[in-house]
């Protein structure tokens, strides 16, 4: 259990300076878009893609290193909660359109980045 707990917690902090550092030079480029909260979803998206494909593949590995990359580093590096501020910021300044841009390239992007991460999968193991 303490080794769940520690592979948790590392990539959990990991992920998280990860996505800082991301928001921090990303951010600024385009503020009505933050680049920074797009990428942190666009890259975990698809490395959870290859290690979810990865990991089916080769049950033999131990689950720490899954829930050190899966839970912790990507579950920090993704950000669902900054995600939903942007958005309803948003919708408080009355900008519709940017909210549901917003959200609709937040989800079809990540949800093509995971797919492309398990074809990779495919692909290279091939």
């Amino acid at each position: 259990m303490y080794l769940s707990i520690l592979a948790v917690g590392i990539g959990g902090a990991l992920g998280s300076l990860f996505r800082w550092f991301l928001g921090l030079r990303l951010n600024a480029l385009f503020p009505a878009l933050p680049l920074g909260t797009l990428a942190s979803n666009v890259i975990a998206g698809y490395i959870i893609g290859v290690a979810v494909a990865y990991f089916g593949r080769n049950p033999q590995i131990a689950p720490e290193w899954r829930l050190f990359i899966i839970t912790g580093l990507m579950g920090g590096l993704s950000t669902f909660s900054t995600f939903s501020a942007e958005v309803v910021q948003h919708l408080q300044q009355g900008r519709l359109n940017w909210a549901a841009g917003e959200i609709a390239i937040h989800v079809a992007a990540s949800v093509i980045m995971t797919v492309l991460g398990i074809a990779t999968v495919a692909v290279v193991s091939r």
